[in-house]
This record gives structure tokens, C-alpha cells and sequence, in this order.
């Protein structure tokens, strides 16, 4: 980005305005669609303005760690393909999809949204492993909301394939539902110069300050927090990050359990 671009962003939002027309605290549109990968015992498109994210649920027979005998696992994986931005380059991870997954996974894991106990075949055994496979298709800025957004329709979309006699038959699913309870739900916001606003878009991203995204739960429980950029954050600031993020939230579940 160029600087006076950047200067014409800032210059906007001191005026209260966004290069879109949006309010600070507005989301795009949002629009989320389930079972859309026929191979994938789970999966969604989630959409946000011209942010899309594909999310694929896979599930696994598998070991259980030793300290957790009688528990299945959760994995939560991101990749950043060039088609979707071309600011993403192919070949190992990047710092930025390896902080998606983990901020992501961070927020479901603490929340507990899965029963891992459920997932539990033979004690000590055999358990089952899911894991979510995160993919941009296109990319405008927070990648994080939209990708969380996909990771929690998938898992709920996710059904148990045939399991019999020691072996998964991947091509018959049964009717039985992956045990999600919480619905965890992060919201990143993101500090431009004295102005705070949701749902940044890929430039109001690349300009910003800092960031701090909230994960809630239904009642307002706070699952986890990751702060980002180089700008420090008063106690104020962060309150009211915080008191915003449940706010949206809870729009954002709404959405959510409406589509599922």
C-alpha cells in the first residue's frame, strides 16, 4: 500500500467514514452455507463481504495421548493459497496462516465446545481425531472471524462416517452428530490511529495499529485473547474492544445458528 493511500484511509476515518461506506462498529454482509464439500464428513462456506472461506472437517481413528487416554483430539489448520491474494505465496506455512489456525483453535479449544470424552472408542486405544481444514477462496481482510465462522458451521455440519470392525468406511455417514455444545464466536477489532472499527477489510488491516480479538461464548464467558500489531493498548481501550466484540457476537451466533 502506498503511503498516500494510507493517508487517504486515515484521513476518511477521522471523518467517520470507511472506504465503503460501513459505520466503525458495522459488519459486512454475512452469509454461511453447510455441506458443501461431499467428501468431507463436515464442511461450510462462510462469506463476508469479498472475504470467503471453505472449511472441510476430516475425522480419523487414531491413538489417544497418554495423559489423555479416554479423549479424542481437535486440530484446526489453515492454508493461504495464492488464488485467493496474491500477497500469499505457496510452499510451508506463513507466519499469518500458522496465527489463523492457532487463534482460531485457541478459541474453540477453551471454550470446549467439543466433548472430546464422546470421541473416545477404546480407552487408551483408539479415539477419534478431527480435524478442520481452513482454505481462504478469497481474501478482503479478517481472516479470523470469517474462518472461525467456517470452522464452527463445519463442525456442526460434521456427521460420523461408518465405523465397523476396525475400520472407517468414508463413504457412508451415519446420523450421528460430532458433539458440539458452545458455540464460540471470535471478533477482531482493530485500532487505526484514535478510531476503532470491526471487520476490517484487507487495507484497514494493513494500516492499522493493533488488534485484539475477543472469543465469547453465549453468555459473554470470554474464551481467549490475541493481541496483535505494534501499538500498545490502554485499559480503557481494551475494555471497550471487549464490551463491542460480545456485542457483535452475539449478531454474528444469530447468523450462525440461522444458517445451520
Amino acid at each position: 500500500m502506498t503511503y498516500t493511500s494510507k493517508e487517504h484511509i486515515i484521513s476518511s476515518l477521522k471523518k467517520g467514514v470507511r472506504l465503503d461506506g460501513r459505520k466503525p462498529y458495522e459488519f459486512r454482509p454475512v452469509s454461511i452455507v453447510t455441506g458443501t464439500i461431499s467428501t468431507a464428513e463436515g464442511s461450510a462456506v462462510v462469506r463476508c463481504g469479498d472475504t470467503e472461506v471453505i472449511a472441510g472437517v476430516k475425522m480419523a481413528i487414531g491413538k489417544p495421548y497418554p495423559d489423555r487416554p479416554n479423549s479424542g483430539t481437535l486440530s484446526v489448520n489453515a492454508e493461504l493459497l495464492p488464488i485467493s491474494n496474491p500477497a500469499f505465496e505457496s510452499g510451508p506455512p506463513s507466519t499469518v496462516s500458522i496465527e489463523l489456525a492457532r487463534v482460531i483453535d485457541r478459541g474453540v479449544r477453551e471454550s470446549k465446545t467439543i466433548d472430546e470424552s464422546a470421541l473416545c472408542v477404546t480407552p487408551g486405544e483408539a479415539v477419534w481425531m478431527v480435524n478442520v481444514d481452513l482454505c481462504p477462496l478469497n481474501t478482503d481482510g479478517n481472516l479470523i472471524d470469517v474462518g472461525a465462522l467456517a470452522a464452527i458451521a463445519a463442525l456442526k455440519n460434521t456427521r460420523f462416517p461408518k465405523y465397523e470392525g476396525g475400520q472407517v468406511d468414508y463413504k457412508t455417514k451415519t446420523d450421528k452428530q460430532l458433539p458440539v455444545g458452545i458455540i464460540p464466536i471470535p471478533v477482531t477489532i482493530v485500532k487505526v490511529g484514535d478510531v476503532i472499527l470491526v471487520d476490517p477489510t484487507a487495507d484497514e488491516f494493513e494500516v492499522a495499529d493493533a488488534r485484539l480479538t475477543v472469543t465469547t461464548e453465549e453468555d459473554g464467558t470470554i474464551c481467549s485473547l490475541q493481541k496483535g500489531g505494534e501499538a500498545p493498548l490502554s485499559l480503557d481501550e481494551v475494555g471497550q474492544m471487549i464490551d463491542l466484540a460480545t456485542a457483535q457476537a452475539k449478531e454474528l451466533r444469530a447468523i450462525l445458528v440461522k444458517a445451520l
